[in-house]
């Protein structure tokens, strides 16, 4: 079997906190659950959980992305996600990457080499679909009102199949910075379709 490639994730909210005894119980969890592996990061942020971009979670979100992590070790899931919307954003991406979650405190270990690893990640993925759902419903009443307010957003061969997405992303509290490169589109059309969404809902 291929060796996990993990990466244990911390976060505390000021320079006065440490890391230490979180991060600790976590490796202490993977050097139990994985004895034999060698492939272990360990990330951390000193940064407030208001904060969706950080240094060291979007470096973790790269390598997820680059198809180098199996999995993500944190205390709690509160470590990852500022939010309900913002954790729904990662736990998704995350299932999409075939990555699993592991939160020690919480007893969540989503990993898919047991069927109560895979039932978590499944009832996480429901919760996640959930507020997507919301997210999908607030966009499209906000369009609505915006359509009876006679509003139009930009060029709409462009950006209007952005809407939604961006809609969605901006709800999930990800920076303008971070959608225009996830979507690929420029930045000041992000921060436009980001002002209008906001004044249909204003």
């Amino acid at each position: 079997m291929k060796p996990k490639r993990i990466i244990i994730y911390g976060r505390v909210s000021t320079a006065d906190q440490r890391h230490d005894s979180q991060l600790a119980e976590v490796q202490e969890y993977c050097s139990k659950r994985w004895p034999d592996c060698t492939h272990v990061e360990v990330i951390s942020d000193t940064a407030s959980g208001a904060k969706t971009s950080r240094v060291g979670l979007d470096r973790l979100m790269h390598l997820v992305r680059r198809n180098k992590v199996d999995v993500v070790a944190c205390f709690k899931l509160d470590r990852l996600g500022r939010s309900l919307p913002h954790l729904a954003q990662i736990i998704s991406e995350l299932d999409h990457h075939n990555v699993a979650i592991v939160a020690t405190s919480q007893g969540i270990d989503t990993n898919h080499d047991s069927p109560a690893g895979r039932l978590q990640m499944h009832v996480l993925m429901a919760v996640a679909q959930f507020e997507r759902t919301l997210i999908v419903e607030r966009v499209r009443a906000g369009q609505a009102a915006a359509k009876a307010r006679g509003i139009k957003f930009g060029r709409p061969a462009k950006l209007a199949k952005h809407i939604s997405k961006v809609a969605e992303l901006l709800n999930a509290g990800v920076t303008c910075r971070l959608i225009s490169q996830q979507l690929a589109i420029p930045l000041g059309s992000v921060f436009s379709l980001s002002r209008k969404l906001r004044s249909t809902l204003s």
